[in-house]
């Protein structure tokens, strides 16, 4: 029987230090191995430029483009100016076939002879008649007969002499001249090859007026617009010289609207110096159009803007949880769920990863997550591609989102026609947001621990990379753009066991 109870009690005994290992390891674990404080992302604000502008493409084109044509018909019998030839305002540039017209020009003399033959006739009828009729040797019937022959003796040589004009006319419309000073840059037709002229006239070559004075002629869209105004300075680049900018000013914005898949947009003419002739007819301009310009400002980035202060977790294991309680354990920190990498100084060998960077948008969210998304950007005075823009048109005119009561865009309560014409002119108006600075949230006697602390802020312009602060901050101040988490914990499944298990206690992989 004594035997029975000492091997009871041995075999607690063994349970117990069983146990008490088990809760001495889990505590060096989560004491060695528990989540470290966020290492928060800083930067300070600075001074400097910042450029608002609307970015589109378009099409490279001479200021005044010249077609010249013919009026007559016939084939082309000589060719004066080639592709590039410089030429002068009235200028021979082409020569048709003139036979069949020196022809029509011989054929309406000989007509208009034999009517003045005619009236000659008919003039000496006329004067005999008046002769007879003093002496009653005639009738009036008859003396009305030879005035109205006279008549129309006059009537048959205006009409031949107007037929004789139209025929050298045509005749000198064979020869083709330049109409103004320019360069031609289209040539449409060989020597031998006919030309008709019967309903329209044939195009023969395009003349550019000044090819030094060009034009882009820029398709905004419709949510941009509303910022375009005449004068604006434009920046552009071409296919041809990717590392060349050039200059341009906004002439005129177009009423006219142009839709392509459902998307609006406005014809906007940029004019353009050409002095050393680079820019060719018909390249395509990469512009940027400036709307809002700032010199030496405050300017934060746009992702301390963009961060928001991690909840607390709520996925802690059971032991963990218990550890912690206890005093055998660190409270579990707050993990990033959206991180990117950042690379960390010092060690090669590992990686870091910054917080609070959202990824970016592709179009192929869901309709609600994609309105939503883009509110936001909205109101961090962001502005979605126009792409993004139409595929949100396109959702609402299929049904698949509904404007709200009241606003009318892409934007919902934002309004405006078209998905927000006015946006851009809005985000340049000084607007309230929150930024965060380093604090501590620690109480007296107690060790200070850092914690974001919100900021309101007002806002100016933004240049997409940067936004202006116009109150609430000053040049120095130190803000939180990101927070960083180890590659590990960023990868780690939510709720590990401290004692290696797969998803708490109790549970394998």
């Amino acid at each position: 029987m004594g035997n029975n109870k000492k091997s009871s009690w041995g075999k607690w005994l063994v349970l117990l230090l069983l146990l008490g290992g088990a809760l001495a390891g889990g505590a060096y674990y989560v004491q060695n191995h528990g989540e470290p404080a966020p290492e928060y992302v800083t930067t300070k604000v600075t001074r400097g430029e910042l450029i608002q502008a609307v970015t589109s493409t378009g099409t490279l084109n001479p200021v005044t483009n010249v077609t010249v044509g013919s009026q007559v018909s016939g084939i082309i019998q000589k060719l004066f100016v080639d592709w590039n030839s410089p030429v002068k305002a009235n200028q021979v540039v082409a020569q048709l076939d003139p036979a069949t017209y020196k022809t029509a020009v011989a054929q309406a003399e000989g007509e208009l002879a034999n009517a003045k033959a005619n009236l000659e006739l008919t003039e000496v009828q006329a004067k005999r008649a008046a002769q007879l009729i003093k002496d009653k040797l005639i009738s009036e019937s008859d003396h009305d007969t030879a005035i109205a022959s006279l008549h129309q003796a006059q009537a048959v040589v205006q009409i031949r002499e107007a037929s004789l004009a139209n025929a050298k006319v045509n005749l000198e419309r064979c020869t083709i001249y330049s109409p103004v000073d320019g360069t031609v840059i289209s040539r449409n037709v060989d020597v031998g090859q006919t030309v008709a002229a019967s309903l329209s006239a044939p195009t023969l070559f395009i003349i550019a007026n000044d090819l030094t004075q060009m034009q882009i002629d820029a398709a905004v869209s419709e949510a941009d617009i509303g910022t375009i105004e005449e004068g604006q300075n434009v920046n552009f680049t071409v296919d041809a010289f990717p590392d060349r900018k050039f200059t341009g000013k906004v002439r005129q914005i177009r009423n006219s609207p142009t839709t392509v898949q459902n998307v609006v947009t406005y014809d906007t003419v940029i004019v353009v110096g050409n002095p050393d002739l680079k820019l060719r007819p018909g390249m395509t301009a990469n512009a940027s159009i400036t709307t809002a310009q700032r010199n030496d400002v405050l300017k934060i980035p746009n992702s301390a803007l963009r961060f928001k202060p991690l909840p607390p977790p709520t996925n802690q294991t059971a032991v963990a949880r218990l550890l912690a309680k206890i005093g055998l354990g660190k409270e579990i920190k707050p993990a990033a769920t959206n991180a990117v990498a950042v690379a960390k100084p010092g060690d090669t060998n590992k990686v870091e990863q910054a917080a609070a960077a959202a990824p970016p948008l592709t179009g192929n969210e869901s309709p609600e997550e994609l309105m939503r998304r883009m509110r936001e950007m909205r109101d961090r005075g962001e502005e979605p591609s126009p792409e993004l823009r139409a595929k949100i048109r396109e959702l609402f005119q299929s049904g698949a989102l509904q404007r709200p009561g009241g606003g009318g865009g892409e934007g919902g309560p934002r309004g405006g026609s078209g998905g927000g014409g006015g946006s851009r002119t809005r985000s340049a108006q000084p607007s309230s947001r929150t930024v965060y600075m380093m604090g501590t949230n620690a109480p007296t006697g107690g060790d200070a621990e850092p914690v974001p602390q919100p900021l309101r802020v007002k806002t100016g312009i933004s240049d997409g990379a940067f936004t202006e602060i116009t109150e609430g901050l000053k040049e120095g101040d130190t803000i939180i753009t990101a927070v960083k988490v180890t590659q590990a914990q960023a990868t780690a499944p939510a709720g590990q066991s401290p004692f290696g298990g797969g998803g708490g206690f109790g549970r394998g992989r």
